[in-house]
């Protein structure tokens, strides 16, 4: 653990986005614009809940980012079912759950959390293990969850010369796919290396060699993705942990070999930044996503197999690189972020700004491209930093007809209405956003700053949310939104 220097903290404008914050007797009502809809708390008392998993009718498992504890709520009622030792320093903690496609039948459930070198839970950003992300496979017998076995553990933290620390970007978004395969959502931590685009590294600093004599990017080597460095990715997997043969760079990895290989042939997509909304299109089968941009081009994405997101040398549209750059490479947009202090810029020292692309193309020629991968633009971006959170779509029309297909989206930070949810039409062919207002025809929403509404307008479906990192449909068809900041989960049903 010597390579994980100790720090005092990290200032809070080095966090991207962190599900913080303590509701009081002055939190504003959630409400939603529809009249004909209601909202009604299911579950309150809770300590920064952040995803949850229905297991049948009012009956689900929550989450609980810093306690690691897992909660099964049935019928209003919050009973401890496991409690893991956990870091939930910045945006680590106990983050992701999914059930396995045959969970009626085996009771497999799968959990991503930070463990610490620790006895108890913690917030010290130094104690961690170097691979502290772990994928875990549990066995639910009606009554509690036992373990079963670890199935992957990724990168925790990064350590750079004249930074602190970073806990951050960690994602942790857990689904199963309608093929029964795991997918994982994992933030770029901090990293600078070939799965962000960059083919040799930042080489910002003077690095020590590698054991094998070469020069990588950080203190564990890189830029390549071994074990140490598979960050900013959608990880793809079987239940067991390996990774499927028809994985897009499967061969590749065969072919490549060792530890790199073995990454490779995980890897579902990469390019991402970070994120804390996933969700499969009931009626496509299709994988969605959303990521944030920290001051610039949030993003709304439909990810097929090899997606490369572009970042970090791009975010938003491939179009739009110069305005990408120019917000990057200037302090935060106005009003300022209360929690800025002197980080902006992608938040990162290792890699300025100033080296984004200048046009489109240059930007694209300087995406690192594996085999097989293809680049796409996102389906929805904001100009300027929404802060969207976590996502899901409805496919009942127990909200109205109206709303069936429509993909939601909450919030990472409550700065814009005290916590929004917008709705997203999709197109008849299931394949982008069709919104109504014509000014999103070119999908791009040109607010005019950070957590500012203009041409979102019409999406907003609903305020007062808080932080909301997690919304699912029921079996009911209702939709259910996770508040992490008002420590409850609500509900959203007709009148």
């Amino acid at each position: 653990m010597n390579a994980v220097r100790s720090t005092v903290g990290i200032a809070a404008a080095a966090v991207a986005l962190t599900f913080t914050g303590v509701a009081s007797a002055q939190t504003p009502t959630p409400t939603v614009v529809d009249p004909k809809l209601k909202v009604e708390p299911v579950v309150t008392g809770l300590n920064q809940p952040v995803q949850m998993q229905f297991i049948g009718k009012d009956d689900f498992f929550v989450l609980e980012k810093p306690t690691g504890i897992v909660k099964r709520v049935k019928d209003g009622v919050a009973t401890p079912v496991l409690d893991l030792t956990v870091n939930f320093a910045s945006e680590r903690g106990l983050l992701g759950i999914a059930l396995d496609k045959h969970f009626k039948f085996n009771g497999t459930v799968y959990l991503y959390w930070s463990e610490t070198t620790l006895p108890t839970d913690n917030n010290d950003l130094s104690a961690v293990p170097t691979l502290g992300n772990r994928l875990d496979r549990y066995h639910w017998d009606g009554t509690s969850l036992t373990f079963e076995k670890t199935i992957h553990r990724g990168r925790s933290f990064q350590a750079d010369p004249g930074q602190p620390v970073r806990g951050n970007h960690n994602g942790g978004v857990l689904r199963v796919g309608p093929d029964g395969k795991i997918y994982l959502q994992v933030g770029d931590t901090g990293r600078r290396g070939q799965m962000q685009n960059l083919i040799d590294g930042p080489f910002v600093f003077p690095l020590p060699a590698t054991n094998d004599g070469s020069i990588g990017d950080d203190q564990f080597g890189g830029p390549d993705p071994d074990a140490a460095h598979l960050t900013g990715v959608i990880l793809r997997l079987n239940p067991d942990g390996t990774a499927p043969r028809d994985n897009p760079f499967y061969r590749l990895g065969a072919e490549r070999g060792g530890s790199v290989g073995a990454s490779l042939k995980k890897v579902y997509g990469y390019g991402i930044r970070n994120g804390f909304g996933m969700a499969f299109d009931p009626f496509s089968g299709d994988l969605w996503e959303q990521e944030n941009g920290d001051d610039s081009f949030s993003e709304i994405n439909r990810v097929e197999e090899g997606f490369n997101g572009g970042w970090v040398q791009l975010m938003g549209p491939l179009s739009r690189v110069s305005q990408y750059r120019a917000i990057e490479t200037t302090v935060t947009p106005t009003p300022p972020d209360p929690n800025a202090a002197t980080y902006y810029g992608l938040q990162q020292l290792r890699w300025d700004p100033a080296n984004i692309a200048a046009n489109p193309h240059e930007a694209y020629d300087r995406m690192f491209k594996l085999p097989g991968s293809r680049y796409s633009d996102p389906e929805m971006s904001w100009k300027y930093e929404v802060a969207p959170g976590g996502i899901d779509f409805l496919s009942s029309r127990e909200l109205g007809k109206d709303y069936r297909g429509d993909l939601f989206v909450g919030s990472a930070r409550g700065a814009l209405r005290n916590g929004n949810l917008f709705r997203l039409p999709i197109s008849n062919n299931r394949k982008e956003v069709d919104p109504e207002d014509r000014r999103l025809k070119d999908k791009v929403a040109d607010n005019l700053h950070k957590y500012e509404i203009t041409e979102s307008e019409s999406l907003l479906f609903g305020e007062n949310f808080g932080v909301t990192p997690d919304l699912r449909e029921s079996p009911d068809g209702t939709l259910y939104v996770v508040s992490s900041s008002q420590n409850t989960v609500y509900e959203i049903s007709a009148e």
